[in-house]
């Protein structure tokens, strides 16, 4: 109960505001798409992708780093990419172009990614241990997921905003998703050394 109230201590600050938005703006993202509103859609995952991008420097810049920031950051990224996966696996599951169809599970990746991230993190937290804090390679490949699913949004086959001028070539789509899993799966993995060793620390201090 004391860590609880610890971790709200700090609630009412501009950047945890920022990931309050963040997740606000996750359902609205995926009504807005499946109501074929792409372009409030756009909109909406770009404001998602810049509030993501500020609250960190923010917090920094502004004095307010907080343990709540550091925990709602990422499980705004979190739900994020997984509602973002979801939804463009069953729009691409769907395609009428073979190869985006036969390619889609690439999306399931970053979901499987996230969610064990965020059952190992839960049961971390459990325990007493704080989950890893995202580094270079994390926060680069969230980078490369916000920036490969606006490009998708605004010129992706048969979905996107702009494809009536311009379309991503099918090859290309599927290059820009496989090289945005393979980070994923790289700052999947990041996380492990750290993570063994907190769980491995806290086994000696049991003994």
């Amino acid at each position: 109960m004391n860590q609880i109230k610890t971790i709200l201590k700090d609630w009412n600050t501009i950047p945890n505001w920022l990931s309050y938005i963040r997740i606000a703006l996750i359902p609205v993202f995926a009504v807005l798409f499946y109501n074929d509103h792409e372009i409030i859609a756009l909109i909406v995952l770009v404001v998602s992708g810049s509030t993501d991008f500020f609250d960190g420097k923010l917090a920094r810049k502004l004095n307010q780093v907080s343990d709540l920031g550091k925990l709602l950051d990422p499980v705004a990224d979190k739900l994020t990419q997984i509602t973002l996966s979801i939804v463009f696996y069953l729009e691409f599951r769907n395609s009428t172009v073979e190869l985006i169809n036969t390619f889609s599970w690439v999306f399931l990746i970053f979901v499987i990614k996230e969610l064990v991230m965020v059952v190992f993190g839960g049961l971390m937290l459990l325990v007493g241990l704080r989950p890893v804090a995202a580094e270079i390679v994390g926060k680069t490949a969230t980078m490369v997921f916000y920036l490969v699913m606006i490009f998708i949004v605004m010129f992706g086959p048969e979905v996107g905003v702009l494809s009536h001028l311009w379309a991503i070539p099918e090859k290309l789509l599927l290059v820009l998703v496989v090289v945005s899993a393979f980070i994923t799966v790289l700052a999947f993995l990041s996380y492990l050394p750290s993570t063994f060793k907190q769980v491995a620390d806290k086994m000696k201090e049991r003994k």
